[in-house]
């Protein structure tokens, strides 16, 4: 009959304290921190928010845009949070902008033509219908606002104000067919017979 082993004895473990140090306490914070942000927002929300931003960015609300884009900026998806960081600089710089002094249709123009040199359609436009209520028989305004409604998907405006541009100088026929503002536009009528009347004739 086989001897019986013995169990050996339990290993004595000693109690450690629950109480966490200080360095303990900064090392979680830090996680934790990480991880409240990741479930705070998740990428379907994060994309939401930065959408709902978008149109308030639009609609020229950019102090409301700009906190929404504060939270979008926090969620995981990184494109999306890089795209919601370059449009809080944006904000910042608009905000900062809209202090500036305007007080004549040029000031208007000048700016409105600035914007519409970086692509901001919208905001341009509605600097150069500024200029254009304040001086509606200046050529150069009644094409650049045409130029700003073209690229906002107001044929129908932008067509108004370039006949008007032509009417007051002829010279703007020949600016506009080589303007790629009104390239999408150029062989679809009306536009076709503004830019060519000679066509009329074929």
């Amino acid at each position: 009959m086989s001897e019986k082993k013995k169990s050996p004895p339990p290993k004595f473990v000693e109690k450690r304290s629950t109480k966490p140090h200080a360095h303990d306490a900064v090392r979680m914070a830090g996680r934790d921190g990480a991880v409240a942000i990741s479930e705070r927002i998740s990428p379907q929300k994060q994309l939401a928010t930065f959408e709902s931003a978008m149109k308030l960015f639009h609609a020229r609300k950019l102090k409301e845009a700009r906190e929404l884009f504060r939270n979008a900026a926090e969620g995981p998806e990184r494109d999306v949070a890089q795209r919601a960081r370059l449009h809080i600089a944006m904000c910042d710089r608009r905000l900062e902008q809209a202090q500036v002094s305007m007080n004549s249709a040029e000031d208007y123009y000048n700016y409105g033509i600035a914007l519409l040199n970086t692509r901001n359609s919208f905001e341009a436009r509605r600097h150069l219908e500024k200029a254009h209520e304040m001086a509606p028989n200046s050529d150069h305004i009644c094409y650049a606002l045409a130029a700003a409604q073209a690229q906002t998907g107001d044929p129908q405006k932008a067509y108004e104000n370039l006949k008007r541009a032509i009417d007051l100088e002829p010279r703007n026929r020949a600016i506009a067919r080589g303007d790629g503002d009104f390239a999408a536009l150029a062989n679809q009528p009306p536009f076709d017979t503004l830019l060519h009347p000679e066509k009329k004739n074929w």
